[in-house]
Order: C-alpha cells, then sequence, then structure tokens
C-alpha cells in the first residue's frame, strides 16, 4: 500500500496545488482580515484532516481486532487512507510536507506553498505558532530549499533572500539556524547590502545575527554549529 508514503500531498500539477491551498496566501495578507478569514479557513481544514485520520485509525483496530492479517489491502482501509491524504493536502501544515518524488525540488509543483509556508512562519510567528507549529516542518522545508536550483530560481531566490533578512532582524526562534544554509546559497550583493544594513541597525538581534551571517559567508568551510556560533558571540562581545 505504501501507507508511509505521501504526507501531505506531492500527487499533482500547480493548478490542483491552487485548487487545495490558493486561500493559504491569505495568511501572509498584510490585512488582518484577510489573514483572519485564512486562519479560519486553516481551522477548518485542519479539524476535517484529524477526522480523516481518526476515521482511518479506527478502520485500521477495527480490521486488527477482526484478525485480518494483511489490513492494508483491505479496500475499506485503503478508501480511508486515500481520504487522509486527500484531507491532510487541503491543510497546513501536512498539505506541504512531502517532496521527495521530485528529484530537483525546484520542479516540485509545491514550491510556492513551501515558501508561503516559511514566509507566514517569519513575517507572523505568533500566528503560525498558534495555528500550525511545526518545527520539524520548518526545518525540512528550509533544508530542502537550501540547494543550489533553488537559489538559481529568479522568484524562489528573491523570496528567500527576503526571509533571511526577516529572520536574522528578530530574536531566535526555533530552527531560525538553519537559514544560514539559505544564505549561503543566495549569497551575493543583494543578500549582503541588506544583511550589512541589519548590521549596522540598532536592533541588537540584526547586529549579532547578521553580523553571524556574515562572518559564515566569508568561510564557507566553517561550520553552522552551536559551538561556532557561542564562539563567535564570545569574541564579537570582547
Amino acid at each position: 500500500m505504501g501507507h508511509e508514503k505521501g504526507r501531505g500531498a506531492d500527487m499533482d500539477d500547480a493548478l490542483a496545488w491552487d485548487e487545495r491551498l490558493a486561500w493559504a496566501y491569505g495568511l501572509i495578507s498584510k490585512n488582518p482580515a484577510e489573514r483572519a478569514v485564512a486562519l479560519d479557513h486553516l481551522a477548518s481544514a485542519q479539524e476535517a484532516a484529524a477526522e480523516a485520520v481518526a476515521r482511518f485509525n479506527t478502520t485500521l483496530m477495527s480490521l486488527q481486532e477482526q484478525g485480518v492479517e494483511e489490513p492494508y489491502e483491505v479496500p475499506a482501509l485503503r478508501s480511508a487512507w486515500e481520504e487522509r491524504l486527500r484531507a491532510g493536502a487541503r491543510s497546513l501544515p501536512d498539505g506541504v510536507w512531502n517532496s521527495l518524488d521530485h528529484e530537483d525540488i525546484v520542479d516540485w509543483p509545491g514550491l510556492p506553498y513551501a515558501l508561503l509556508f516559511l514566509e507566514w512562519e517569519a513575517r507572523y510567528p505568533d500566528e503560525w505558532t498558534l495555528a500550525a507549529k511545526e518545527w520539524g516542518t520548518k526545518e525540512k522545508l528550509i533544508r530542502e530549499l537550501a540547494v543550489d536550483s533553488v537559489g538559481r530560481d529568479p522568484v524562489a531566490r528573491t523570496k528567500l533572500i527576503d526571509l533571511v533578512e526577516i529572520v536574522v532582524r528578530r530574536a531566535y526562534r526555533c530552527k531560525d539556524r538553519e537559514y544560514v544554509r539559505v544564505a549561503r546559497i543566495v549569497d551575493g550583493p543583494p543578500l549582503r547590502v541588506r544583511l550589512e544594513a541589519a548590521r549596522r541597525s540598532e536592533n541588537p538581534w540584526a547586529q549579532l545575527h547578521a553580523g553571524y551571517v556574515l562572518w559564515l559567508l566569508d568561510r564557507p568551510e566553517v561550520p553552522n554549529s552551536g559551538l561556532v556560533w557561542r564562539t563567535w558571540l564570545a569574541d564579537a562581545q570582547q
């Protein structure tokens, strides 16, 4: 059955992705009313996804109690699994989880929505935390987007530069350190101008974070580890 494959949905083209998740653009709107509408939609989608998961689990347990040796071959369970996938594909974060079926993520039709999910966390972290907090998904998406092909894509590159700037200007949040991977992929004058402006700003978080990222960009061989950060920070504060 392949029941562990396909959390979320990587099953069709860009039009189908838009049909399922276009509403999510409201989550990054500057208009609070539009974000509220999108958050309500998300809550309904998450409820539907949770109900589909519950039906799948109930069906599976029932078959196991009946002593069925291969429950995943039973049509009722297969149907419940497909329903679970469909419901998850219309929600977040499940809808952006699976991109593994594409050798190059830049060809993945869900790429705009992966970027959207990260932009939502960057611009409206409190709303993201309350509605769809999933640090593992954030980490996974950042790592998968930090590849040369995405960095060469004009639209994705612009968005990623924006995200790096937003993140260095705020207090640290879980998995923000992963954005160093992105910075190294999109390194160049447009990014460095923004990082230098952040480093020279009066924002203490921006001074530290941007300074650290710039230091790492000049040293591509240096790993972005906790030890490296602490050592750099101690030197910077002397």
